[in-house]
């Protein structure tokens, strides 16, 4: 008798995922110490920034997927630290400028606040949940940064992580592969490499910041702010 076919689960260390968050964190920073001018351009530090995103991403996807009984609050609660640090963000990331019409796209914390109010809704199965997730993902998608694709891909590995299928597999491949149109490379690509290298090498212990990236990202668009009005200013 042939066996049916089955996805194969990704399973993490705690230590893996937070090193995935800290290389995101690390590869994030470079990029943009270099995009806001404080330092001076290094090949490959672009390249290599494309791979920050996709990180975050599948490092949230991960968390929110191991979260049993469909509890609702845990969404809810992400959501809302996710907005307030996107909002407190949005003041030096518009006023380190390079932004359609003053301010738009929105920042990264909103993009994955889009895709945790999309998962958030998908969870809850309640009355034309289809027609709302769609809704969120279309209209929050045109606002935020990395559009349409980050949300996906955020969305479809967080199904594909809950529930492998390909179905979710193929969501996520096509939010990375949007990544690479919008980013110029295929950079994007590197998370999956990384996370097969987590997933099968990384089983150090590494202490769990879970809040500390909602702080360090608005933290270090002021410091590069701030930073950039004192290279400007004249001794």
């Amino acid at each position: 008798m042939s066996q049916s076919w089955t996805w194969p689960r990704i399973e993490l260390s705690d230590g893996a995922v937070e090193a995935m968050k800290w290389l995101g964190l690390i590869l994030m920073t470079a990029d943009h110490a270099q995009k806001y001018g404080l330092m001076p351009t290094v090949p490959g530090v672009y390249e290599a920034g494309r791979v920050a995103f996709p990180l975050f991403g599948i490092v949230l996807a991960y968390n929110l997927a191991r979260v049993q009984n469909r509890d609702p609050t845990v969404y809810a609660r992400v959501l809302t630290r996710l907005l307030c640090c996107g909002t407190i963000a949005s003041i030096p990331f518009i006023a380190l400028g390079g932004l359609g019409f003053g301010w738009w796209p929105l920042n990264c914390m909103f993009t994955l606040a889009v895709a945790v109010g999309s998962m958030y809704v998908i969870e809850s199965r309640r009355p034309f949940w289809k027609i709302k997730v769609t809704s969120v993902f279309l209209l929050g998608g045109a606002l935020v940064e990395f559009w349409w694709p980050g949300v996906a891909l955020c969305v479809g590995a967080w199904l594909y992580m809950k529930h492998p299928t390909g179905g979710a597999l193929l969501l996520w491949l096509a939010g990375t592969a949007g990544l690479t149109l919008i980013n110029g490379n295929g950079w994007a690509c590197a998370s999956f490499v990384v996370l097969v290298g987590m997933a099968s090498l990384v089983t150090i212990e590494i202490p769990r910041a879970s809040r500390w990236f909602y702080l360090y990202y608005p933290a270090h668009l002021a410091v590069l702010l701030v930073l950039g009005f004192r290279i400007q200013s004249p001794s």
